[in-house]
């Protein structure tokens, strides 16, 4: 954290239920705010800073970073999508299964604008499937007239490592179509060609809702008298900026959860550890490798569609704080109160017994009445905590790094719901500060580029492709606003890709590097 170019930063986390912020010097938690996220979310962001900004003039801070649930939630409750056309580059091959043929019915009814199947792509190698045929751009450009979809989004077999048949496809439409918003998939994701579509749809659909989140931050800020950047958190634990949300907001649909690990990072110095992240309805299990939220590599699904964004390693279990406890506690969740808890709990006044009362009753947590939990007897509280213990222990296990020991990190609100000092053998760590874990994240938050490629063996060396991308992640860096001299490699991800010819592996090189001041970010022309 101490290597964080600006000094003075604002972290903000909106969650479901609520918004937390922190106020940082360096490594120094100077305030901490929890507040109510409100259904307009910018009155509950506003609320947030205004506190924060009691103990700090405003045109002192350098930097504020957002972690939002809002692009998320969006796909998840089907509100606020656009209708996307499918164009798929692909033919021959590639008509065994349709645009969205695997979504649920309510998503495609809610983004379905078109699906087209035309001639072209790649093969694995490089060689062509087909060339690009001038009579159907011509039939679908005047379909995609006719029917004025909100966004239309291209996706060519292959893409990844040959993007130039999708690159001039998406500029020729997007000239013919003015007004239309015309993507790229091989921007959005890897190389599986359904999933990369999926992604690069469900990111199209939601670029109005980014324009409106996004001048709704703007805003905000310039009304408490911010004059700092602002950057939003994404799925691997570093920073947007306001510019990169409008064109691939998606790329923040995991940002709580990697704030939060990247939190227990700053709290404990800690690079290698399991990350629990205890809410009001689940608790969010993850691994820090190295500093950094380990990614996972399997097929993601984001609600109900398959994609292969580059998402952590998660597993969500149904324990926090609103978790109904059945009778003499033979269950804890996953049934919720979630954010109807201060009305619904026992220590509150409620009917409804959770495992915050739970939690109350054994002086775990005092935020609220204890006496109004005495229904929750001792035999309760040692049957529940025994049942949170054996499923957190086991998620512990299947998370474990080639079933190694690592210390184990309580995070979140109701981090003190947990009871011990071990989890699977690992020992717990209870850092201070945990509850603001997720909008410390943001706020130490750095900036990332990715590139990848193929190799085909007699053909490159191994270092030469590397270096090459490299080259190529670290200029998406730069042009994201990391600063130059700061930016190293954190990963180099290596597969070695089956069936072919000769000897061929697909190779991803990730680096990572400060935020640059703003005098250096001035000097890149970068917002």
């Amino acid at each position: 954290m101490d290597g964080c170019v600006s000094k003075m930063r604002i972290g903000l986390d909106v969650g479901g239920t609520h918004t937390d912020a922190v106020l940082m010097d360096g490594s120094q938690v100077i305030a901490r705010v929890k507040a109510t996220t409100t259904e307009d979310v910018a009155s509950g962001i506003e609320a947030a800073l205004s506190a924060v900004l009691k103990w700090q003039s405003p045109g002192a801070v350098d930097l504020l970073s957002i972690g939002t649930t809002q692009f998320t939630n969006a796909v998840v409750q089907r509100k606020q999508l656009s209708r996307v056309a499918a164009v798929r580059v692909c033919l021959p091959a590639g008509r065994g299964l349709m645009p969205r043929a695997d979504w649920p019915q309510d998503l495609v009814e809610a983004t379905d604008g078109g699906s087209y199947l035309i001639h072209g792509g790649h093969l694995y190698d490089g060689r062509a499937l087909s060339e690009l045929h001038e009579s159907e751009f011509v039939d679908l450009t005047q379909a995609l007239t006719d029917t004025q979809p909100a966004a239309v989004v291209v996706s060519c077999a292959f893409s990844p490592t040959q993007p130039e048949q999708e690159d001039q496809l998406v500029a020729r439409l997007a000239e013919s179509l003015p007004g239309v918003r015309v993507c790229a998939s091989h921007v959005m994701g890897g190389l599986g060609l359904i999933e990369r579509e999926n992604a690069s749809i469900l990111n199209a659909s939601l670029l109005n809702l980014a324009d409106r989140v996004t001048n709704a931050l703007v805003e905000s800020s310039k009304k408490l008298g911010l004059q700092c950047p602002v950057y939003v958190s994404q799925n691997d634990g570093t920073l947007i900026d306001l510019e990169r949300v409008r064109q691939f907001p998606a790329l923040t649909f995991a940002s709580g959860p990697t704030n939060s690990i990247r939190g227990a990072w700053a709290l404990t110095g800690l690079a290698d550890a399991i990350v629990i992240d205890v809410g009001g309805t689940t608790s969010d299990i993850g691994v820090l490798k190295n500093g950094f939220p380990r990614q996972s590599n399997l097929v993601v699904d984001v609600g109900g569609a398959r994609t292969n964004f580059r998402m952590p390693d998660v597993i969500a279990m149904g324990i926090g704080g609103g978790s109904l406890i059945g009778s003499e506690g033979a269950s804890c969740g996953p049934q919720s109160v979630a954010c109807e808890l201060s009305e619904k709990a026992l220590c509150f006044g409620g009917q409804v017994m959770t495992l915050t009362d739970v939690a109350i009753s054994q002086d775990r947590l005092n935020i609220a009445d204890a006496s109004r939990s005495r229904p929750v007897s001792a035999e309760i509280c040692e049957a529940v905590d025994s049942l949170i213990i054996d499923k957190l222990a086991a998620a512990v296990d299947l998370m474990k790094p080639g079933g190694a020991t690592l210390p184990v990190i309580l995070v979140g609100g109701g981090a003190p719901l947990i009871p011990g000092d071990a989890l699977a053998g690992c020992p717990i760590v209870r850092p201070e500060n945990a509850g603001v874990a997720n909008a410390i994240g943001a706020s130490i938050a750095q900036v990332s580029g990715e590139a990848e490629g193929m190799r085909v063996a007699g053909a490159d060396s191994r270092e030469a492709v590397i270096e090459k991308l490299t080259a190529i992640a670290s200029a998406k860096a730069k042009a994201a606003g990391a600063d130059s001299v700061t930016i190293n490699v954190v990963n180099v991800e290596e597969v070695d890709i089956p069936y072919m010819v000769t000897d061929t592996s697909r190779i991803r090189v990730s680096v990572i590097g400060d935020l640059a001041s703003r005098e250096v970010l001035a000097s890149y022309n970068v917002p």
